[in-house]
């Protein structure tokens, strides 16, 4: 008797229990508990058409450069000179208004204002207010939204950053990408649809965790895969040692047998996504290799992101691996750099930051503006909430800091479905609160989601006798951001 056959007779007689269990009663309970399950078209009407976008689409593929820590928008792209002319003097009670503070800050007694110490200029033929530090993201408003009335719940990192991946403060949630991997699929069979490039800047980091990137109660094969700045990009993805081509193909089919027998018994829907991974890591194993060897790239593509862009693991690297991947056909490719968290030497600190990110992210517009990508790529940068408009702790001014303020912060976007070279909401003459055009989380998921063809409150997925979607209750469409 072959192994096949040892297996497909190898069940207990709570296997069989467990099945004999799930007739008639199980189907009628199942109806009693989801109304419509079986055939009722008002449900399959809420459910989305995966694969295939629900309506005509302006993007693709997604980029999304996370500045991990929250970047100050007053230090970016939120330019307020009024700031700088009452420096040392308090936030007055009436601007703040009892906002909820950080543990860092609620025992202040005084709440002084201080303006950026960096140089602001128009640039553009809108006149869009940038950082002197930012000189290479300076020439390319024209084709970048700056959003400057974002606003969160959240006020410390943790929860932020995860309310902006997966829709919600708590974790166990499907993150972005998993929701995009879920209702797209993939375009490239080679490549899994949602991909993670992390990097680590000279600043204060906050750290990342794989919650980010889940597929939270989806199916596993949505969860991202994290690319490795080490010799093997995507870890436990080649031969073991003694293994060919031949071999490894001829084990996968047998395993895939064994899981399909399991299925037929057991109907768990995580065995069919096992299968699909192991395929694709079979897959990848041709396509990775060549996708992240960037010693190939022309000199004016090196020269255009910076020398950085040949040492694995750099913002740099991760952003011409994120074009190359986004050529390649992954729907979904997430970037992580770590270093934003400016508590106190915000001016010793931001400048290396920037510094970091500036050139490769300004490089990354123009190359795939170049390469006639731009319009089918949606590309975003920003943190997880914003800086305070005081210092925290006492005022040095050659050495403040800025504390977590949720109320308002700035992100651009460019590339696929968004109007190119505006400046979207504005904020008080303190920037500290919204006087137009508020940005919610939920607002920018929806916002994202229809861009790249789908109905927010359509992507969902039923869960603990419940619906699910990535806007939870709430987003509204951003009707003026779009082209």
């Amino acid at each position: 008797m072959d192994e096949l056959n040892k297996f497909r007779l190898n069940h207990t007689r709570r296997h069989f229990l467990t099945r004999a269990g799930l007739g008639i009663g199980g189907l009628a309970l199942g109806s009693l508990l989801v109304p419509g399950a079986f055939g009722s078209k008002d449900e399959e009407s809420l459910a989305p058409a995966l694969g295939i976008p629900q309506f005509a689409p302006k993007a693709k593929r997604i980029i999304y450069l996370f500045q991990n820590g929250a970047p100050s928008q007053l230090e970016t792209f939120d330019y307020k000179p009024m700031l700088n002319e009452m420096i040392g003097q308090d936030l007055p009670e009436s601007v703040r208004n009892g906002q909820r503070l950080t543990g860092m800050t609620a025992n202040q007694d005084k709440f002084p204002l201080v303006g950026s110490a960096f140089e602001f200029k128009q640039h553009g033929q809108a006149g869009t207010w940038v950082s002197s530090m930012f000189p290479h993201i300076a020439s390319i408003v024209d084709d970048i939204a700056v959003i400057k009335t974002v606003h969160t719940d959240a006020i410390n990192h943790d929860p932020a950053l995860t309310f902006f991946q997966t829709g919600a403060q708590q974790g166990n949630r499907p993150s972005m990408g998993a929701w995009m991997s879920y209702g797209l699929g993939s375009e490239n069979k080679n490549l899994p649809s949602y991909c993670v490039l992390l990097s680590r800047g000279r600043g204060n980091g906050q750290g990342v965790y794989s919650k980010l990137w889940t597929n939270g109660f989806l199916d596993s094969v949505h969860q991202g895969v994290v690319f490795s700045s080490g010799e093997d990009p995507v870890l436990y993805l080649g031969n073991p040692e003694g293994q060919d081509r031949s071999s490894r193909r001829e084990m996968l089919d047998q395993l895939a047998k064994m899981n399909d027998m399991s299925f037929q018994h057991f109907g768990d829907p995580e065995i069919q996504s096992r299968i699909q991974q192991y395929e694709m890591s079979y897959r990848m194993q041709t396509a990775v290799p060549e996708l992240t060897d960037l010693s190939k790239e022309p000199d004016h593509i090196v020269r255009m992101y910076g020398p950085d862009c040949l040492v694995p693991g750099t913002y740099a690297a991760n952003c011409l691996l994120a074009r190359k991947l986004s050529e390649a056909g992954v729907r979904f490719v997430q970037l992580y750099h770590q270093g934003w968290d400016q508590h106190g030497n915000l001016v010793g600190e931001m400048p290396l930051q920037a510094q970091d990110v500036d050139r490769a992210s300004a490089a990354l517009i123009k190359d795939l503006k170049q390469r006639g990508l731009l319009d089918e790529t949606l590309v975003i940068w920003g943190g997880e909430f914003g800086r305070t408009n005081y210092c925290q702790g006492k005022l040095a001014r050659e050495n403040y800091g800025r504390d977590h303020h949720p109320k308002c912060f700035s992100i651009w976007m460019a590339g696929g479905g968004i109007k190119p070279g505006i400046t979207y909401g504005e904020t008080d003459e303190f920037g500290y609160n919204i006087v137009r055009d508020p940005v919610s989380v939920h607002d920018f998921h929806a916002t994202i989601l229809h861009l790249m063809g789908i109905d927010h409150e359509r992507l969902t997925y039923r869960h603990l006798g419940r619906r699910y979607r990535l806007t939870d209750v709430e987003g509204a469409l951003l009707k003026g951001l779009m082209a």
